[in-house]
Parts: C-alpha cells; sequence; structure tokens
C-alpha cells in the first residue's frame, strides 16, 4: 500500500489543507472595474476553475447572472467556444449563482446532475451570460435551471441539481471536515 500524500506531494498526513484552513476556497467581493457585479475567484490558481476565470455574477429575485469571456484556450477548431468548455462553464456557474443567491457558502456541496442542450454557438472573446434560476430548495438539495446567452444569441439550456454537504461529511481525501 502506497503511504499517503500531503497536498503539496510530500509524504505525511493526508489531511486536506481545506480542513483546517479557514480561508474559503472562493473569493467573493465586489468588482470595482464592474459596479453591480461581483467577481467570483478561486483562490488556488491551479484548479480547474481558474481556466475560466474570471468569473462575475450579478444576483436578483431568485436568479443569478453569471459571466465570462471566453479566450482562445476555450475554442474549438472552429473558433467557436468548445462544448466542453460550455458544460465547465455552466457547472462553476451553478455554484456561483447559488453563492450570489446566498444559497451555499464557499464550498460544501456538489453537483448531482446536469443536463444541458447545445441551441446555438458562441464566439470566443465577447462575454457569455448563463442566468441561474433557483426552483427550488430543499434541506440537502437545490434544483436550479437556466440559459447561456451571448448578446442576443441563446447558446445553452440546462438544469442541475446540488447537493447540500452535510457538516462533519468526508471531504475528498476520506478526512472528515
Amino acid at each position: 500500500m502506497r503511504p499517503k500524500l500531503a497536498r503539496d506531494g510530500t509524504a505525511g498526513s493526508a489531511k486536506a489543507s481545506h480542513v483546517t484552513d479557514p480561508t474559503p476556497f472562493v473569493a467573493f467581493d465586489d468588482d470595482p472595474e464592474l459596479p453591480g457585479w461581483k467577481r467570483w475567484q478561486f483562490r488556488d490558481a491551479t484548479r480547474f476553475n481558474a481556466f475560466l476565470e474570471p468569473i462575475h455574477v450579478r444576483t436578483g429575485e431568485g436568479r443569478a447572472i453569471v459571466r465570462m469571456t471566453p479566450r482562445r484556450e476555450h475554442s474549438n477548431m472552429r473558433d467557436a467556444v468548445h462544448g466542453g468548455a460550455l458544460l465547465g462553464f455552466i457547472d462553476v456557474a451553478l455554484f456561483a449563482g447559488c453563492r450570489g443567491m446566498g444559497l451555499l457558502e464557499a464550498g460544501g456541496a456538489v453537483t448531482v446532475d446536469l443536463t444541458a442542450q447545445f441551441i446555438g454557438e458562441a464566439v470566443i472573446d465577447r462575454p457569455i451570460e448563463a442566468e441561474v434560476e433557483l426552483l427550488r430548495e430543499t434541506r440537502r438539495l437545490i434544483f436550479l435551471r437556466g440559459l447561456v446567452g451571448q448578446a442576443d444569441a441563446r447558446v445553452a439550456s440546462f438544469s442541475a441539481t446540488i447537493r447540500k454537504m452535510a457538516p462533519g461529511s468526508l471531504s475528498p481525501s476520506g478526512e472528515r471536515e
């Protein structure tokens, strides 16, 4: 059996740093460059979410608008936004939108299901926005749906379920949080 490695790759405790670190995974602060928007940014730039950043969030009654500007690294061979990048953005938008609506704190939830329909093409270097709508919230689950658009064009529709993690649940490393 292999010894467990610490997050920095050294031998030692495999306990995740976020278990003892009081700093949230995500910074969620007003963006002075975009009045009325908050910037949702992972504190660890080596995580997948950083590939999509910057992410901005604006909230309203039971819904949130989540914005990113796709770059060349998000494109397919036709210079349109790659479907995988769109799916990744939708998944991140679920959490950023829930945070913006006050349904989640940083971390502490997982995607249970996500269904998406691609209905148009998005181009790079122009903002895309996901409108995330709360359908229902229970003690453990959040049901959402939404649309992704760019300017006046619809790009995708989606529905999803997020499961809130219980306090004291296991972290990915198997440690109690």
